[in-house]
């Protein structure tokens, strides 16, 4: 037997899951106890002084009907109504009064009692909690037996209900702020994992219990170990590309003493060789470059677009849904769309772009009508330095293949990701860069 249904109802949050944990408990053991007390209390104790209560009624009836006149009658009825401290009286046929309240369930108890022990019981009137009147048949006719409520049930059944409500409510509200004070240092772990991997340091020291304070210590070091190798890896590629450029500059010196044009092809190589150095420095400074700004993503497409138009290129902004700001690193989304736009015109002739923002994500669309991307090599082209053959052919341009790997990466840093598929309108790729608000 599996309880996977159960799921639908139970709480998402860990706030919600150890509350229910919490406050699960102490409603069973309420209605534990108030079912055990009800039972107790309202059956065991009510039918024993009903009991003792049908015993003096009998005795009355009895009296009245082994008189032997009527001043003996009055006499016995006088005695009796000061020892049991009962009113007794003759009563029409037409003044029975059979009443109970829906909620008084000791009544219930007291009406059964009386109905199996009582000879002659004609109904009883629960009026209040105060008197309780009873109508028995005599030989002289119907009498009314009044007398004190207390007699037949307990007084005040309902306190040890309310105190246990109350200070179980009480001691819940106690556990709950001091629970959530257990749970806070989780919520902020998990804040700080979170803002990290959107590509934002926050403040955090590791506090709680001791298992919250190890995985808090064990987040840290991951943290520091990650920045320290982002910042290996820029400063070894940099390094590289400075170590670069002084033997490039002196084989352009020494290309400009050559006649025109039997350095022209070389000079080419070197251009490209430097252009090469200048996409591994785009790629080693990271996508965490700059700090998180508001930024209205539709004015920032658009401009990328309208510069993409002024360099020949035939891109168009189709649509834009949504209105707001964003917050991201605007160096970085920029590279990742300039890239997704400049492998779509070099692959295909025109590409379009579309901007969608809603309350829980922004998504930037590239769609162009080139041969595409198959299905199963689409995770292998957001791998850094990979060309593929032939639907993004190296022949089609001078990529290294870091454009996607640059997108995807500014994407993850933003806590997104990039998605790639087949463009319904151009029939070319499409890339989405998803990001979460």
């Amino acid at each position: 037997m599996t309880f996977r249904w159960l799921k639908h109802y139970m709480p998402r949050s860990l706030y919600g899951r150890a509350a229910l944990i919490l406050i699960l408990p102490v409603i069973t053991l309420q209605l534990v106890v108030s079912v055990a007390f009800i039972q107790r209390h309202f059956e065991g104790v009510t039918r024993q002084m009903s009991n003792a209560a049908a015993r003096e009624i009998n005795l009355i009836v009895e009296t009245v009907n082994l008189a032997d006149d009527t001043t003996e009658r009055a006499s016995d009825l006088a005695f009796l109504s000061d020892v049991l401290n009962a009113g007794i009286s003759y009563q029409d046929d037409s003044a029975i009064e059979d009443r109970r309240r829906w909620y008084d369930f000791s009544g219930i108890v007291i009406d059964r009692i009386f109905t199996t022990r009582i000879p002659g019981y004609r109904g009883i009137d629960l009026p209040d909690n105060d008197f309780v009147n009873v109508f028995v048949d005599s030989d002289l006719g119907l009498l009314k037996v009044q007398f004190d409520r207390r007699r037949v049930s307990a007084s005040n059944p309902h306190q040890l209900l309310v105190s246990m409500v109350f200070f179980g409510g009480l001691m819940t509200l106690i556990a709950y702020f001091y629970l959530r004070n257990q749970l806070r240092p989780i919520t902020r772990l998990s804040t700080a994992a979170e803002a990290f991997g959107k590509g934002r340091n926050i403040p955090y020291s590791p506090n709680g219990a001791i298992e919250v304070r190890a995985a808090g210590n064990a987040f840290l070091d991951m943290r520091s170990r990650i920045e320290r190798q982002i910042e290996q890896r820029t400063m070894m590629l940099s390094g590289v590309s400075h170590d670069l450029r002084t033997p490039l500059t002196r084989l352009k010196l020494g290309l400009s003493l050559i006649e025109e044009e039997e350095a022209e092809l070389l000079l080419q190589d070197v251009d490209e060789m430097e252009r090469l150095l200048d996409v591994f420095l785009s790629f080693a400074r990271d996508a965490k470059e700059g700090d998180p700004e508001e930024v209205d993503p539709f004015a920032l497409v658009e401009r990328i677009v309208q510069d993409s138009a002024r360099s020949g290129h035939d891109v168009t902004l189709v649509s834009c849904e949504g209105s707001g700001v964003a917050s991201f690193r605007v160096v970085g989304v920029r590279r990742a769309i300039e890239n997704i736009i400049g492998n779509a015109v070099r692959y295909g002739s025109k590409a379009e772009v579309s901007v969608v923002m809603t309350d829980k994500y922004l998504r930037i669309r590239v769609e162009d009508d080139g041969p595409g991307i198959p299905e199963d090599a689409r995770e292998e082209a957001q791998k850094p330095f990979t060309r593929l053959d032939p639907a993004r052919n190296q022949n089609k341009g001078t990529g290294v293949g870091l454009g996607l790997a640059i997108a995807a990466d500014v994407a993850r840093a933003h806590g997104g990701v990039l998605r790639l598929g087949t463009s319904e309108t151009l029939g070319g790729l499409r890339a989405d860069i998803v990001i979460g608000r």
